[in-house]
């Protein structure tokens, strides 16, 4: 029969061991929000190495759509997720210099970049900007203007979202900025079924047909 003193004993040894998980699982805690805060000092990539080029329409969730997490990945997001030169720029970098490996294109149907005529683009910067050839692109470059290129191709507007996709893939693929190595892909979002299909993979119009 064991004693009183030897239940004291393994009653001892029971605080012990729970006072250590305790104390292990706190340090863990901690040890994970200096990770989380630091992770750039650290060099600690994102946790899916991931960047995601998206557009900026608020119905896309991005962690949904994709099935990621906050921390899974860098989120690019602007009008119709179009590679402009920031894009290039940060994609650049995040490759580079953050282990980041794949890069995942997000564009959507119903895009805002496909709800206007080129000229009512046109006709409305200039009525807020003026004379569009004397205006700066980025103000911290006041000296960067489009030059020749006509206004449109720095706006970006899209006719058709699945090849305005695939071109988009295409732009990160071949920049020399962007590792050979890094895997890069493209989603279009139907904001009317809250699903991603891949670029010319249409299945509506599929299976809505008579085919011959």
């Amino acid at each position: 029969m064991a004693s009183h003193d030897d239940h004291d004993h393994d009653h001892d040894d029971h605080d012990h061991d729970a006072h250590d998980t305790h104390h292990e699982q706190l340090d863990a805690a901690v040890d994970a929000r200096d990770d989380w805060a630091r992770r750039r000092r650290k060099g600690i990539p994102t946790d899916e190495n991931l960047l995601v080029v998206a557009c900026m329409d608020e119905r896309i969730p991005i962690e949904e759509a994709l099935g990621i997490d906050l921390g899974d990945a860098q989120v690019f997001r602007n009008a119709g997720g179009k590679v402009t030169d920031d894009v290039i720029r940060s994609a650049a970098l995040t490759t580079n210099f953050f282990d980041t490996d794949e890069i995942v294109v997000i564009n959507h149907t119903d895009c805002g970049m496909m709800s206007a005529p080129d000229d009512a683009v046109r006709e409305g910067l200039e009525a807020q900007a003026g004379d569009l050839d004397d205006v700066d692109l980025d103000p911290s470059l006041p000296e960067l203007t489009i030059g020749e290129a006509d206004l449109l191709d720095w706006v970006k507007m899209t006719d058709d979202i699945d090849a305005a996709c695939a071109a988009q893939i295409e732009y990160l693929r071949e920049s020399a900025f962007i590792p050979d190595d890094t895997t890069v892909s493209g989603y279009v979002y139907e904001v009317e079924s809250g699903e991603l299909r891949r670029p010319d993979e249409r299945i509506a119009e599929e299976i809505s047909e008579r085919r011959a």
